[in-house]
């Protein structure tokens, strides 16, 4: 399948997200539900994990009837296993959790990865499942950005890491990276997508920092981003992309052909996705629920038989409407050009270009793809 927000849903598929909360240490800028402090949890939460998936295939054997249910899975066509951080935790119990998941034999099957964990031997436990692809936390080829992003590993690691994704033969790989940081000049970060080309990554997440709510980036105004310097730094990093060989699919995600992530595409188009574990997302034909957040309340659930979820909502027509044009907007498919009036097409200038029938957001108007998506009409 060519990669694409508007193709048909059969076509694009189901989704599947798996999140696994522990970590050995918290990233300054990290608001997810990830825990440092509960190590003596990760056998008791996999095998709950893998109860939870095997009920969600299996819908008539759950004992719990306080909650509706979606009917049983599609094969997964995508599947994402984030956190936290999944290459933490024992490989053997996680693979036997997540072989629960229905799957098709071509799915693209993803697990995201620390640099100081990746050997050879990790990711050969992770193929016998069938996993095919992995996402390795990079953040910054200099050390001292990611001191300052509260990252533990160093940029040698990343090196190390993908010459095992290399020694074992995965499909493909991605590299994530952060720009923004205290202390990042223009020429750190040149050298960190520089270095992502060098290592040869068939797809890039260049994400500008945030600050979110709660966080210790969030407590110390000193080491908040500059909205100037992120800017240049994003125009740096599609240049440098660009000329690579490497093609933006949205704002912050760049891909040699054929490598985009198929998960993206569901996410992006609004299309369906199961969720499991603690704080996991779901979304099935407009109804898009959570489950609890701590791995503690969710074991508890799950092994008295109930269900994880914390709650939910039904979005009607319309405003499932709107939010697949947000999502698209920020793809290279872009919206249909009704879904802008031409006042506002002609107002914005150069943020946003037609293509054929549809609205595309230009490099500019990627930086401020809020402001444009404020004036979308579902």
């Amino acid at each position: 399948m060519t990669w694409s927000t508007r193709a048909p849903a059969a076509e694009i598929g189901f989704g599947v997200y798996v999140h696994v909360p522990f970590c050995a240490s918290k990233c300054d800028y990290c608001a997810f539900a990830t825990f440092t402090d509960r190590s003596h949890l990760e056998s008791q939460y996999l095998r709950a994990l893998r109860t939870e998936i095997e009920r969600a295939s299996n819908p008539a054997s759950s004992s719990d009837s306080s909650q509706s249910t979606p009917g049983p899975l599609p094969l997964a066509s995508a599947v994402f296993v984030g956190g936290g951080t999944p290459s933490h935790v024992n490989p053997h119990e996680l693979v036997h959790a997540l072989d629960a998941i229905p799957r098709r034999g071509d799915a693209e099957f993803t697990v995201e990865c620390n640099p100081d964990d990746v050997t050879a031997e990790l990711l050969g436990v992770y193929r016998s499942i069938g996993v095919n692809r992995v996402s390795i936390g990079m953040q910054s080829a200099s050390p001292h950005v990611l001191a300052a992003l509260g990252r533990t590993h160093s940029p040698d690691s990343v090196a190390r890491a993908v010459q095992a994704v290399r020694e074992v033969g995965l499909a493909t790989f991605n590299l994530d990276i952060i720009y923004g940081g205290v202390g990042e000049s223009l020429n750190d970060w040149v050298a960190t997508v520089q270095q992502v080309v060098a290592l040869g990554a068939p797809h890039v997440s260049a994400y500008g920092l945030t600050v979110e709510a709660g966080t210790a980036l969030a407590d110390d105004a000193s080491r908040h981003p500059d909205d100037d310097d992120q800017a240049d730094k994003y125009d740096a990093v599609d240049d440098i992309l660009t000329a690579a060989g490497y093609v933006n699919y949205e704002i912050s995600n760049w891909a040699k052909p054929g490598h985009e992530c198929k998960l993206n595409a569901i996410y992006w188009s609004g299309g369906n996705y199961a969720g499991f574990g603690c704080a996991a997302h779901a979304h099935r034909d407009g109804r898009r629920s959570w489950n609890v957040r701590t791995p503690d309340r969710y074991i508890e659930l799950i092994e008295a038989g109930r269900s994880a979820e914390s709650s939910c909502e039904d979005l009607d027509s319309a405003t499932r409407s709107l939010e697949r044009l947000q999502l698209q907007l920020r793809t290279r498919d872009g919206v249909p050009t009704a879904a802008l009036d031409a006042v506002d097409v002609e107002e914005m200038g150069e943020l946003v270009q037609r293509i054929d029938d549809r609205l595309v957001l230009t490099r500019a108007g990627r930086l401020l793809a809020n402001e444009v998506s404020l004036r979308l009409r579902g």
